[in-house]
């Protein structure tokens, strides 16, 4: 099966970004060789939500590979690489999350996702990552700025999810950006965030605005975002899991029409999802349990 990279972005301000990645991560149709990595140059949250250990990580992950371990490497060994600096969230989701601080993910960044002459990632564990078959990179881009450190991941994509709201104010930022960023990828795909109880646009008004019909809308759902932010709430991941919510079925759904068709993963694929489990726990000491007694 193909192999998949997802990068998600905004334009303007906190619509849960972050949020969504791990949602799509949990809920993609076949989540055999899913990972999330924060890529967002401000800085990553994920290890601070569900109290994950500083390493490994994506910083790890850059260190290796400033010290010249992936340009000696297979193709095969790159890919291996990153889910080795990975750590499992509920779920078993795999994650390579980003430090708090921004000098520290920009520096990673600028190692692990340096550009092409063209603009496109240069080889190393992200590329090979995401060209090793039947795997699936949800990228966390962030906010999306010309000058990211992040922009090979963007132009590199085999889908651009860009995440935006659906008020005047969010889409009067969004609208002179549209030509220039849907240049960037081969698939752009808008979503619309409802970032509280009033929804703001229509799709079909936004549609009519920007001239790009948005492929679907992402409900306002507070406990369903508390499980995926690692939060306390009523809802729990390990008792129900992400798809019983709201949010997690909108993901489910959203995650559906972004998934390329192909036949249904054989068994060989589901034991070679466990290998990668296990290789993300055995790296960092912890064990799926643990981690999601943390996170309820």
């Amino acid at each position: 099966m193909s192999a998949v990279l997802v990068a998600v972005a905004s334009v303007k301000g906190s619509p849960g970004v972050t949020t969504l990645c791990v949602a799509l991560a949990a809920c993609w149709p076949d989540p055999a060789g899913v990972v999330v990595v924060e890529a967002d140059p401000a800085g990553g949250d994920v290890a601070m939500r569900f109290g994950l250990a500083q390493s490994p990580g994506l910083f790890s992950l850059a260190a290796a590979t400033r010290g010249g371990v992936t340009p000696l490497g297979s193709r095969v060994e790159n890919a291996q690489l990153l889910w080795r600096h990975a750590q499992v969230l509920p779920g078993d989701v795999p994650v390579v999350a980003s430090p708090p601080d921004a000098g520290r993910a920009r520096g990673a960044l600028a190692v692990l996702a340096s550009p092409e002459p063209a603009g496109r990632l240069a080889p190393g564990p992200l590329l090979a990552a995401a060209e090793h078959p039947g795997a699936v990179l949800v990228a966390d881009c962030g906010r999306v700025e010309p000058e990211s450190p992040a922009m090979p991941l963007l132009r590199s994509a085999d889908v651009l999810v860009l995440l935006s709201g659906a008020h005047a104010d969010d889409l009067a930022h969004l609208a002179r950006r549209v030509p220039e960023i849907g240049a960037w990828s081969r698939r752009p795909v808008l979503l619309l965030a409802d970032r509280d109880a009033h929804r703001g646009h229509s799709i079909a008004a936004v549609a009519r605005e920007l001239g790009v019909a948005p492929l679907a809308r992402v409900p306002f759902d507070p406990r369903g975002a508390a499980v995926l932010s690692g939060r306390r709430s009523t809802l729990r991941w390990h008792h129900s899991g992400p798809g019983r919510s709201l949010l997690g079925q909108s993901a489910r759904e959203i995650a559906e029409l972004l998934a390329p068709r192909g036949p249904d993963p054989s068994a060989g694929r589901r034991s070679d999802r466990a290998g990668r489990r296990r290789t993300a726990r055995s790296a960092n000491g912890s064990n799926g349990p643990d981690v999601a007694g943390r996170a309820s």
